[in-house]
Parts: C-alpha cells; structure tokens; sequence
C-alpha cells in the first residue's frame, strides 16, 4: 500500500528542482516529503532534524516572497519527512528546498524578558506592528531586538584560560544582572584574546576566544542552542557543571501545596484535572507568588480566549515581590489550538531551553505548561501522518520517553561559578472526561515527584484550590525533611503525616455517614469527621481574592498549622454529636476570620487569644498531652 504522501499530485517545476539543494516530492497537509538533489551524482547530505524553508514557486510568480520553516522528522536515503510550521497551501511538487545548516535552535541572550513569543520564538508583538493581528506565513523576524544597546562589563581580562558556560562579562536585563556565558558548544578550554566594554547591540562583538587548535570564535551578546538538545549537556560531561540534587522547596504561599505537597525548587510537577477545574487560575497564583526569580509560561494547544486572556493579564498583574509588573520578569510562550500543530510541538522544546539559560546564570526559574496534554495530542497528530505504529489510545509509542525527556531538563545546576540555579517544571494535564488512567496522565505520573491532582466535585463546590489531598501526593516531603526540620522543628513532618492521615480517615467515616446517617455512627467516629472537616475548611482552603489569604508566607503557615493541629489533637469529651458540631462550628468561623486577618494586626491577636481560649474551655487533659 502507498503512503498517504504519494498520493498528492502537482505540477513538477523541473527547472527550479534542478537548480535547488533539495525539493518537493509530495506534500500531506502539514507533512512533506522532500528528496536532496544531486551534485557530481551524489545525494546532498540531510540532518535528522534540521530546519529547512521551503519556497512556493506559485507565491514567487504572485510576486510574494514566502520561506516556509520545516523541521526534517524521518530520513530514508535520498528521502526526508519534513514537518512544516506554517499552513503549506499553494506548496508544490517541485517546489525548491533551502537547508540552513542548523538544528531547529533558539536565541539566547539579553531582550528576552518581558516577550511574548510563538512556538518557534516569533515575537508576536514585534510582528503585530509590523504585519497587523493576524500572522502571516514565511516571515522571520529576529527574536532579540537588533537595534537596543546594552551596556556590557567584562569580569574578566584578555589572556583568561575560561571553559564553556563561564562568565565573560554582564548587562543589566531590568532588574536582574544578565551573564554573557562562553558558548556552551566550545570544546575544552579557550584563551581570551580580546574584550571590551562598552554600549553594544545583542550582534556585536564583545569579546573574542581562541580555542586549543588555535580557531578564533568571536563572541556576542546572542547565541543560538538547538532546542532538543540539553543545554547542560555538554557542561555536566567536561565537569564544568555539575547537577545538585533538589533541597530547597519552591514556596508557593498556597497552604495545602507548601504544608502537604511541597515542591521543590528543581523538581517537577502535574496539575490533572477535568475541564472547568481551576487548573489556570492555579497556575496564575503559583507564578504570580512562588519564590523563584523568572517565570516562564508555555501556552501549549491552549483555546485562544485562554491564551488571549494570559498575554492581556499578564502585564496588568503587580508582582508582589519587586512591586513592579510581573511581566518584567516573565516570558510567555503560546500555541493556541487554532495554531500549527508542529508549531505546538516544538513550543514545549522552546519554553525548556529558556528556563535552562537563566537557569545556567543561576537564577531559580519556574516553568509553567498549559497543557502537555494538547502538546502530546500534537505528537499524536503528527506521528499519525507519519503512519507510525501507534500506541494506547494511538498516542506514538515514544510518549512515554518523550514525556520522561522534557521533564527531565528540569533539576538544581552549579555552574562552573559555583552558583545554583534550578529549574521548576509544572505541566497540567487536561485528561479526557477526567480520567487519570489515560495515557499522558499515566505516563507524567510515571516522571514527575510532585501530583497535585484536581477534583471537580471540589471545584463545583467552590473550594480553592480544588486540590484533592485524597488523591495527592509529593516525593518531596521526605526529600526536603532536613531543611524544614531546621526550620520548623523535627515534629514538623510527623505532623503533617498524621493530619494527612486524619483526612483520610475522616473520608472514611464520611463514607459511613452516606449509608446509615449520623446516628449509626459512633460518637468518637463523628469527632474524627468533625475534625477533618475543619482542617478542610480553615487550612486546605485559600479566599484567592482576599489579599491577605491570597497568598500565605511559609511563616505564618506553620502558626496557623500549629493553630489547627493544637485544636484537632486536644482531647475531648463531648456530651453528644451536636455539642461536638457547636464547638468546631465556632472554631471554624473563627479560624476563617484569622486567615483574613493582617498578621500583626490588633483583629490577628484578638483572634488567636479566642482560639486558645475556646480550646482551653473545650478541650480536656488526656494521657498524651500529660506526657507532652
């Protein structure tokens, strides 16, 4: 049987075939096939994964001159698969090939912050000046401003023996001192035969390096990384760098994710959950108030209002820590589901290799993807026109390992400085009809230390965040007992077990009540079900719009916790089921108004007195707190 890409017809332009490197062989949507021309009877080479334009020859006689970039999949001999970013009508069996040489790759270097880029790094506000709201195919337009001056410093002199990834001088990118790195494919060491400082754009030359075989590589402000290639590879192998294993959390501010899901800054992390959940709300506060340096948004697949409403808010928001807007330290990378679909495969790639260049400056960076899963239907799509064997649910067979890669890049560096970085991933997963037993869910389970699972019955409910801690769960509780043993004491984990436990079993008396009632339950079962329910109400819920309980320091997280796990493990000696009800009922409304309360505020005092005072009225001495 002939593939799908043989079964498109054109009118082969011959002449332009010959004159070309490579041309067009047939053409399936997105998908082409292309074979290399001859020179001197030999095949011109082809490079898994190169970028290639091809070039419309009906555009050329419109008098349009459109590129359109393409990225090689698959080589056969003389054959290449080419999966193209842009809408391939009017392509052509025929059709001129042009190959760059070039890996699909990315700049790097200062101007990055504060963009708004497409998959493949397309300044879309640069481009909306230019060519109006909607994008027009085969343009290029630099990624980094060419014409902005940046003032660079050297830190060090002329005759440095450096290796790559050291620093050869900084600019200041807003607020943050931007490193200008040695390029990180220079092999071995280099001797600095010249620097300068001075004003310069992001194309010229500041400094110049000679390698061991005596080659000179001029250095400037900007430099290409290809996107699926690690950029710490190359620095971990010659030692230059070295990988840190994650022991610091990411704080979040969000109660139930800080005190019983920590994450930890280098780690990874999923947010599933069905449609309608909170899953973008979620992630908004989590990069609005975590405790890292640089924010890195992936709209991946995503609707266009929800994409169109990040890019508008965004640069609205204050950020809470420099007072400034939270966009001068932010990068937002969006596909939308209306977008290419090879665009939005290599979004995820683009997103990755930016965190991993601020994460080499040593700066903590946050890495925010909405959804993998759109991400991962897009490797579906094009793995399908490739009429590769398919796996569950037709998803390709290396969604798992492509899954396990991305995730991956994630980690804590120590660069050749002796400074860390690290680089935070969290992807949210938008299962189909809510199932987490489908393949994407199941495969980032299998990756990631960090399940922050949603429940639309808490969501329906209004609870926020609708994190289910039933279904929840962190690898990194463990992990980071040594700094919040040194913080907060070496009961602190052990209390937190034991409240996740009391959840857990207050869900189970819950379950009971649902057959027989109130009344076929024993009094001492009813006081674990009034207990977990408070702990519910008062710490795993947040009010997302009140600006104090909006966002919780770490600090005034473990009073309340001490608060709520004081109340919960007193004994009691309730009289019947109602008095036990009244009393957390009280302690509830309480507990409520204290998270509103500013913290050192008159209101905040007055509060916890009367949270002590009524445990003390109600609570009675047991033979675990004499020992205490």
């Amino acid at each position: 049987m002939s593939s799908p890409l043989s079964q498109n017809t054109g009118s082969q332009n011959t002449d332009s075939a010959q004159n070309a490197p490579a041309y067009v062989t047939a053409v399936q949507e997105s998908l082409v096939r292309i074979r290399a021309a001859k020179k001197d009877g030999k095949a011109q080479a082809l490079l898994k994964n190169e970028v290639v334009f091809i070039v419309p020859q009906r555009s050329q006689r419109e008098g349009r001159e459109e590129k359109l970039k393409a990225e090689i999949l698959r080589i056969n001999g003389e054959y290449a698969d080419v999966q193209v970013f842009e809408d391939t009508r009017g392509v052509a069996i025929g059709d001129p090939v042009e190959q760059s040489g070039e890996l699909l790759s990315v700049s790097l270097g200062p101007g990055l912050l504060g963009k708004v880029y497409d998959g493949l790094q397309n300044p879309l506000e640069d481009i909306a000046q230019t060519h109006g709201t909607f994008l027009p195919r085969g343009i290029d337009i630099p990624a980094l401003d060419q014409n902005k001056k940046w003032s660079f410093v050297p830190c060090v002199q002329q005759h440095a023996q450096l290796q790559a990834g050291a620093t050869l001088g900084e600019v200041a990118e807003g607020a943050f001192k931007h490193k200008i790195m040695v390029p990180f494919n220079l092999q071995g060491p280099v001797e600095v035969t010249w620097i300068q400082e001075g004003s310069v754009t992001v194309n010229m030359p500041v400094a110049r390096l000679k390698d061991q075989a005596g080659e000179v590589h001029e250095v400037q402000l900007e430099q290409r990384w290809p996107v699926r290639k690690a950029l710490a590879d190359d620095l971990l192998r010659a030692a230059t760098s070295e990988r840190v294993f994650p022991h610091t959390p990411m704080s979040t501010t969000i109660r139930l994710v800080d005190t019983f899901f920590p994450l930890a800054l280098g780690g990874t992390g999923c947010i599933p959950g069905p449609f309608g959940s909170g899953k973008t709300v979620l992630q908004h506060i989590i990069a609005k108030h975590s405790t890292v340096d640089i924010v890195i948004v992936v709209a991946c697949g995503e609707r266009a209002g929800e994409v169109v409403e990040t890019i508008t808010e965004f640069p609205h928001l204050k950020d809470p820590r420099t007072g400034g807007a939270l966009i001068d330290r932010t990068i937002i990378i969006c596909n939308t589901s209306s977008m290419p679909v090879a665009a939005r495969e290599a979004s995820m790639y683009t997103g990755v290799t930016l965190g991993e260049y601020y994460r080499q400056m040593g700066f903590n960076v946050l890495l925010l993807a909405d959804s993998t899963s759109r991400w991962a239907q897009a490797m579906r799509e094009t793995s399908g026109r490739l009429e590769e064997i398919p796996g569950d649910e037709a998803f390709p067979a290396y969604l798992d390992s492509n899954i396990r890669n991305i995730y991956e890049r994630a980690g804590v560096i120590k660069n050749s400085d002796g400074e860390e970085g690290s680089l935070t991933m969290i992807g949210t997963v938008s299962p189909a009809g809510g199932s987490f037993e489908e393949p994407v869910t199941q495969s980032t389970l299998n990756t990631v230390k960090n399940f922050l699972g949603l429940s639309y019955d808490r969501a329906y409910k209004r609870f926020y965040p609708a994190i289910d801690p039933l279904i929840s769960w962190s690898r990194y509780l463990d992990q980071l007992t040594p700094w919040l043993t040194e913080r907060f004491g070496k009961s602190w984990v052990p209390k937190v077990q034991a409240l996740k436990q009391l959840l857990n079993r207050g869900d189970a008396v819950q379950k009971m009540m649902q057959v027989s009632g109130e009344e076929g339950i024993s009094l001492e079962d009813y006081l674990v079900y009034e207990k977990a329910l408070f702990v519910d109400m008062v710490y795993l819920q947040q009010d997302a719009f009140d600006p104090v309980d909006a966002s919780v320091s770490l600090e005034r997280q473990a009073f309340s916790f001490d608060l709520v796990n004081d109340i919960v493990q007193a004994g009691y000696d309730f009289k019947d089921q109602k008095s036990a009800h009244d009393y957390f009922m009280k302690q509830t409304g309480l507990l409520k108004n204290f998270n509103y309360a500013a913290t050192g505020s008159s209101e905040y005092a007055n509060l916890v007195d009367e949270i002590k005072a009524l445990l003390a009225q109600n609570s009675v001495q047991t033979e675990e707190s004499v020992n205490d």
